[in-house]
């Protein structure tokens, strides 16, 4: 009866949970390969319901159909306290979707016949060199550091600085960063430290500066012409602010390092790179693109939960009907980013948004492009079940606490009252500490996932620590028996 009273009550708050937080308000069907206009005039009503419900500012977004940009659009603000309005001509950080660029600018470099991918990449490096380490930097190549399979760090993210302001050189920076944390070539470690080596490798192979090199062989013979790794404070339009998982205002900033996340696009830039490594391009050849789209790294720890694998500079990801999925997002303080393509159909979309908030955002935007272009799913909508999950759990939580509530005021349940107290107390201690260490974070991964319902798994975690210890230190309800 009680296990029973549990399940359907949990069920029960679990669809109230949905229903609140918008998950049952948000998906709607789309008919495959409906005509662009419908296609259209769905996410002009879904964008600004799901921006209002994550409480996200602004939103850039690009199609790509047939290897052609076929749509852009700009909603929301750039500036919230201005009222600035985003539009498709506001350059927007891409932040990690960088990262794809720059892997372009390698393969450039292979194919001019300049560098080996598997060559060391310490024979290129003539105006740098690695710090101290326990581990064999004479075994990391250009394939580990493209694949993020050197052994390098993360990197400092937040060494950040503003537009005009004085800040350290790229060599600088990784004289300090680019210290092994693992052997060469044992495994999958997402590494901004990687890439930000890699941009020395281009400086020091072909004389020039990173941001020229990319611009004159990259960006500007793909038509990327907005694209810029430098801002001022002259730039009009002018990025826009971003908004952290807070919700507060993070001016523009600048990294000091490139090649890793560095770069300032359009909607429209990403969509015409996207299409390009969908087709001949005046670039790269389709030899050096399906390089770079074949899967270095299987086991890519956490990432793996959405995608397959990592190639160079790419996500990988083989769908449900057995097409090839290629994928990029970026991450930063304020700003989070994400292109996809299917090269076998020429899709593609790209969304560029100035919040952390946004990755069930864009996690809905992607299911409904994959819905529309008739493709089963992508793998960023497993977040969208990872919402569902923690909406079951928030119900199991409350039911629980329901439960334990009923226990110290029913006499039905009064026989159970009086053990596990000591499992009691140890798990709303457990509980409470894991929460007040997760108070304590500037930055926690689940909250940037999943943002509205860590808040309320949080709150209902808490309130069932606060009840089981209400369970054990409050005196037994009296029983009554009948005469």
């Amino acid at each position: 009866m009680k296990k029973s009273w549990f399940i359907l009550t949990s069920i029960i708050i679990s669809l109230l949970v949905m229903l609140f937080s918008g998950s049952l308000q948000i998906m709607r069907n789309l008919r495959a390969h409906a005509p662009l206009d419908e296609f259209k005039a769905h996410m002009d009503e879904r964008i600004p319901a799901l921006m209002k419900l994550y409480g996200i500012p602004g939103c850039n977004i690009a199609l790509v159909k047939d290897n052609e940009v076929v749509w852009t659009e700009g909603y929301g603000y750039a500036d919230v306290s201005n009222r600035r309005a985003l539009t498709v001509d506001t350059p927007m950080s891409v932040q990690s979707i960088t990262k794809s660029v720059t892997a372009w600018g390698v393969m450039r470099l292979w194919e001019k016949g300049l560098i080996d991918v598997d060559a060391p990449v310490s024979q290129y490096l003539k105006s740098w060199q690695f710090p101290l380490t326990d581990y064999r930097i004479e075994k990391i190549t250009v394939r580990q550091l493209l694949s993020h399979t050197a052994g390098m760090p993360l990197g400092d993210f937040t060494n950040i600085y503003s537009p005009g302001e004085a800040m350290p050189s790229n060599r600088d920076v990784m004289s300090g960063e680019a210290v092994l944390m693992r052997e060469p070539g044992t495994g999958f470690s997402y590494s901004n430290t990687g890439y930000n080596l890699l941009e020395i490798l281009i400086e020091d192979v072909t004389g020039q500066s990173f941001s020229d090199y990319i611009r004159r062989e990259v960006l500007l013979p793909l038509g990327m012409e907005s694209a810029v790794f430098d801002i001022d404070k002259a730039v009009t339009p002018y990025p826009p602010t971003g908004y952290n998982l807070k919700g507060e205002p993070v001016p523009v900033y600048l990294y000091p390092s490139k090649a890793s996340g560095g770069l300032f696009a359009t909607a429209h830039d990403i969509a015409r790179f996207a299409a390009s490594g969908m087709q001949e391009n005046p670039v790269l050849s389709i030899e050096s693109i399906n390089r770079m789209y074949k899967p270095e790294s299987y086991k890519i720890g956490i990432y793996g939960l959405v995608f397959e694998a990592y190639g160079f500079g790419h996500y990988i990801e083989k769908l449900p009907n057995g097409m090839v999925s290629v994928s990029h997002g970026g991450q930063g303080n304020g700003i989070m980013t994400h292109m996809q393509a299917v090269p076998e159909t020429g899709d593609a979309i790209v969304i560029l948004t100035n919040s952390q908030r946004s990755w069930p955002f864009i996690a809905y935007v992607l299911s409904n492009w994959a819905q529309w272009r008739g493709f089963p799913s992508v793998g960023m909508g497993r977040i969208i079940w990872g919402h569902y999950g923690f909406c079951f759990v928030i119900g199991m939580l409350v039911s629980a606490s329901l439960l334990v509530i009923l226990s110290l005021v029913s006499t039905f349940y009064q026989q159970k009252r009086a053990g596990f107290r000591l499992l009691r107390v140890s798990a709303a201690s457990i509980l409470l500490g894991i929460l007040i260490w997760c108070a304590c974070q500037e930055y926690l991964f689940i909250t940037s996932v999943f943002p509205i319902l860590s808040v309320w798994l949080g709150g209902a975690a808490f309130v069932f620590s606060i009840v089981l210890l209400l369970s054990v230190v409050l005196p037994q309800w009296p029983r009554k028996y009948e005469e």
